[in-house]
């Protein structure tokens, strides 16, 4: 049951929202042009004949362009159309010189499709949602508009004209910002997986276009906005929480709600209005007569379906169900595909180097990752990507654990030492003595030397205070200096304080 309500003077107003991705396709030519696709390239340095639209020039669809959004289109189990068609998007503005956008309104690549959202990762057995997807056609972008450059003049970089988008039409099936961030991320994870589009909504290679309505529960949809191109999770959420309060604000005034395009501030955060909202019979649609349609053979279907990589959800499942990795640990260890694959290498590693059962193995690696390497990373300010700890490295240091060379205290110190100078386990071991000491007549000493400074307290453990054993434990491993083996210590007190 969705909580999310809008409370108004009037009564209580439930939000509808449907996002529209933008998803570059990774490739490393343009949709119909060889022209370079690289980001934060000099302006106007990337620009083909056929993306300034030259008088003569032909588009020529790019093979891979087509091979990635079909590989995605699958990802989400999505109806895949063997003939698709380009149209042509007619209208008028600086950043686009065909004066049309080349898109596909009538036939797309791939048709009907969805994604399953987890809204509490704690508990995914009552917070999944299924989301549908209309459809994800595949489109040319528009160059961008520079107006900070001159003090009377807007300079035209044209560098990502031409270059291929994924255009990914959710279902009006979300009801809250959280919906809303889930969905975008879901789908971000998904695209990385696949390897279609990187996902970097800060330098815009994915965005979102976010449709808000409110009604009155039950009640038929509202009139809905269009928030144009949001480059955050953060920002799509913003966006629909201002966006419905202003709507449910102007609807309870007496006002009545546009269907209008709008943008997002995220110094204030709310909307303004930029356009009224065109329907399609604006852009005076109709096929686009240089192009052919897309014929897909299943050959190539075939070979699409089969490059798809392990995807999160079944990954997720593997990990709880064969390795035995906790619900929670395995949600967070498969949300991106660089975390994912970096325990992996770690789980091939330690399996290398643990003569232990691949799930007491997965197990251990997992709640390390997640509590100790995660935590240190953060406070350093890095993530796992730029990780001066390796896998390698991280299962030499969880074998020194498994074999009983260190203890699981002095393993938070090593792991300190290897993030400060990048040196091995081993070398940090070996070069500041750290090894774990289990000669039981050296920890019999220090065992004895606790009782004898302590003797009111073993009066009061052998008078029913079993609390205070952790205290001869602790004191036991101080006097060691943290290097005792705790098994060892454990037996040596129990012997002597029962």
């Amino acid at each position: 049951m969705n909580s999310y309500r809008i409370s108004g003077a009037t009564g209580d107003w439930e939000v509808v929202i449907g996002l529209e991705v933008h998803a570059q396709i990774r490739t490393a030519a343009k949709l119909f042009s060889s022209a370079a696709t690289e980001f934060g390239a000099e302006p106007n340095t990337q620009v083909s004949l056929v993306d300034a639209a030259m008088p003569g020039m032909l588009p020529v669809p790019n093979r891979e362009c087509i091979w990635q959004a079909v590989r995605t289109g699958m990802a989400i189990d999505a109806q895949i159309n063997a003939w698709s068609r380009f149209d042509r998007k007619n209208y008028f503005y600086a950043d686009l010189p065909q004066g049309y956008q080349i898109s596909q309104l009538f036939h797309p690549l791939v048709g009907a499709g969805h994604l399953d959202i987890v809204l509490d990762e704690k508990d995914p057995e009552n917070s999944t949602r299924r989301i549908g997807v209309e459809r994800i056609h595949v489109e040319q972008d528009a160059g961008k508009l520079m107006h900070d450059q001159h003090p009377t003049m807007s300079y035209v970089d044209l560098n990502r004209s031409g270059v291929a988008l994924m255009e990914i039409v959710s279902m009006p099936d979300m009801r809250s910002p959280a919906e809303a961030g889930a969905y975008v991320r879901k789908l971000r994870t998904i695209l990385r997986y696949v390897g279609s589009c990187d996902g970097n909504m800060e330098e815009g290679s994915m965005r979102a276009d976010v449709n808000v309505s409110v009604r009155k529960a039950g009640e038929p949809f509202g009139t809905r906005t269009e928030t144009k191109n949001v480059n955050s999770v953060r920002f799509v959420m913003q966006t629909i929480e201002h966006e419905a309060n202003r709507q449910v604000a102007l609807i309870e005034d007496g006002g009545t709600v546009v269907q209008e395009t709008r943008l997002f501030d995220p110094d204030s955060g709310t909307t303004r209005s930029m356009r009224s909202k065109e329907d399609a019979q604006d852009y005076r649609y109709f096929p686009d007569p240089d192009l052919l349609p897309l014929e897909l053979d299943e050959a190539f279907l075939a070979d699409a379906r089969a490059s798809l990589p392990e995807l999160p959800d079944a990954k997720r499942r593997r990990y709880e169900q064969e390795l035995g990795v906790p619900p929670y640990n395995a949600a967070v260890l498969t949300a991106e595909v660089e975390i994912a694959i970096w325990f992996e290498q770690l789980l091939q590693q330690t399996a290398d180097q643990q003569a232990k059962p691949q799930a007491e193995v997965a197990r251990q690696a997992s709640n390390w990752l997640m509590s100790e390497l995660f935590g240190a990373l953060n406070r350093i300010g890095r993530s796992l990507g730029d990780s001066p700890v390796s896998p390698a490295s991280a299962a030499q240091l969880l074998a020194l654990v498994g074999d009983g060379t260190i203890s699981g205290s002095i393993a938070k110190q090593v792991l300190e030492r290897m993030l400060e100078t990048g040196d091995s386990a081993g070398t940090i071991v070996e070069r500041e003595g750290l090894r774990q000491e289990s000669d039981t007549g050296a920890i019999e000493a220090a065992a004895d030397a606790v009782i004898a400074e302590n003797q009111d307290k073993v009066e009061a453990y052998r008078g029913g205070k079993d609390r205070l054993f952790g205290f001869f434990v602790g004191q036991t491993m101080k006097a060691m200096q943290g290097k005792a083996n705790p098994q060892v210590v454990n037996d040596v007190l129990k012997q002597k304080l029962d």
